[in-house]
């Protein structure tokens, strides 16, 4: 019986020094893979700042965007156009996308227009938005026979739309049955259920879903590149090109022109720090309602 016993603590012994081994190349492998990725956002990060901050001057947030070969100039047209248009398209994107996701949590559930709903939104969140600018130009800009604001204030918000979407049904879908049931005991009717208890419980989910929202259509370039274009000069007409910030950086970053490059680096610059300001926000919001 002793050997018995020796035999069986020796292949625990083993199995256990197997598992720590293998533990431990998981864990290195882990660690690596985390490493090379920290390694590469740092260092975008730090050429972002440090080409950014030198491109930084008041004349960035005053003067318009200059001519090629030429000295001075700035990117207030193009701050202003891409703030309208991305305010714009958060506006008229949010509303759609909380209905939509209310109906899909409080509502649709498991019926087939909520599964092809769901299907369609996965296929729109997943899509290159390069897509989505080239329907709004099929659809819009060809139609209109002129790019224009308004044009990349629908691309944007169709970006926009598909993350609220799911980021609202998800939080909906967390909100325990018993709030509702509680609510129905009262006889409170199913809209205030929604409006007064889910909704509101969620609310700091679907916020935090909004502003990543807004965060994610603030860097987009692609689907301007067939929507608003762009202009040189200040303009507040929606129904015209008008100046965006990523356009602006993509135009600036590809020429030659020295001056160019530092206002595109500073354009860089103002978006990241923009980006980060509001994922910040968001996380911060969302742990103080949890």
């Amino acid at each position: 019986m002793s050997a018995i016993a020796a035999s069986n603590d020796a292949m625990r012994l083993a199995k256990h020094r197997r598992r720590k081994l293998v533990n431990v190349l998981a864990l290195t492998l882990s660690m690596a893979a985390m490493a090379f990725g920290l390694f590469w956002l740092l260092w975008i990060l730090f050429e972002t700042v440090r080409l950014g901050i030198g491109g930084l001057t008041w004349g960035v947030f005053t003067e318009m965007t200059p001519p090629q070969q030429s000295e001075g100039g700035g990117l207030a047209n193009a701050l202003f156009g891409s703030a309208l248009m991305v305010v714009l398209a958060t506006f008229i994107g949010t509303p759609v996308g909380i209905l939509a996701g209310i109906y899909l949590a409080e509502y649709g559930q498991k019926t087939k227009l909520a599964s092809a709903t769901r299907f369609i939104n996965d296929i729109l969140l997943s899509a290159p938005s390069i897509v989505v600018g080239l329907f709004v130009y099929a659809v819009v800009v060809t139609r209109m026979k002129s790019f224009s604001g308004y044009a990349g204030v629908l691309a944007l918000a169709l970006i926009v739309i598909p993350v609220v979407i799911r980021t609202t049904e998800n939080m909906l879908s967390l909100v325990p049955n018993a709030l509702r049931e509680a609510a129905y005991a009262l006889g409170t009717p199913k809209y205030k259920v929604i409006l007064t208890v889910t909704l509101k419980s969620a609310q700091a989910g679907v916020m935090t879903g909004v502003l990543l929202a807004f965060a994610r259509i603030a860097g987009e370039t692609a689907p301007l590149l067939f929507t608003s274009l762009s202009n040189q000069f200040w303009s507040t007409d929606l129904a015209k090109p008008i100046a965006s910030l990523p356009k602006t950086i993509f135009d600036f970053a590809m020429n030659i022109d020295k001056n160019q490059q530092r206002l595109a680096w500073a354009g860089v610059f103002l978006i990241t720090l923009g980006v980060l300001a509001l994922n910040i926000f968001a996380r911060i919001m969302f742990r103080k309602k949890h």
